[in-house]
């Protein structure tokens, strides 16, 4: 019962898309109706509104932190020695992609894996931040340094744990989330993806217009 309460309120708690509840308390255009249509940082960006992206980049990436860190002060279990904080980590990030609030219409998850890996370590969250940061810095191209940084993180969380619970754990995150990059690399494999900070066509200025 235990196991699965925590893995209900991690879903729950990542099923809050800040992207879409930061745009309709501002009178924003629903992020899903533009650009890429995900609903992330990167997208609002495209908006102009500096602010309201890293708010949704640090709301996102926040509650990936906040569902592994109750997971642990409720179970009283750390990342490594047992099942339920490694499977919070995955339902709140699963909860991001498919979120039960907002019509299952979620976000590619990289903030949140961010917030998810360090809550479950600060190294192997930093260390993964790091890769990202490194890779965007040089190609400016945030799907391929969050692939990139997916890849290294499979290896930080195997050097530090062995086989323990994080490494599937993450393992888990790193396959849905290139599930919902599949697009993206498309696009790369092209030499079609577009760069953060290239021009983009306006969004619609009336919240509720649907794709352009």
């Amino acid at each position: 019962m235990q196991t699965a309460l925590v893995v209900l309120g991690a879903y729950l708690i990542g099923s809050v898309s800040f992207a879409i509840v930061l745009s309709r308390l501002l009178a924003m255009p629903d992020p899903r109706s533009y650009g890429s249509g995900n609903p992330g940082a990167t997208n609002v960006l495209r908006t102009g509104r500096k602010v309201v992206a890293a708010l949704t980049l640090l709301g996102d990436g926040g509650k990936g932190w906040l569902a592994v860190f109750l997971a642990q002060l409720w179970t009283g279990q750390s990342a490594i020695d047992g099942l339920d904080v490694p499977l919070a980590g995955v339902a709140v990030f699963l909860g991001h992609l498919f979120p039960v609030f907002h019509g299952l219409r979620g976000g590619k998850g990289v903030a949140s894996a961010a917030g998810v890996l360090l809550g479950l370590d600060a190294w192997l969250g930093l260390g993964t931040i790091a890769t990202w940061v490194a890779m965007f810095a040089f190609f400016r191209l945030s799907s391929l340094a969050a692939l990139v940084a997916l890849a290294f993180a499979l290896y930080y969380a195997f050097w530090l744990f062995g086989l323990r619970p994080v490494f599937p754990a993450v393992g888990a995150i790193a396959v849905l989330m290139v599930w919902r990059h599949k697009d993206n690399i498309r696009r790369l494999l092209r030499g079609e993806e577009s760069r953060v900070g290239a021009k983009a066509s306006a969004p619609p200025q009336d919240p509720s217009a649907g794709a352009p």
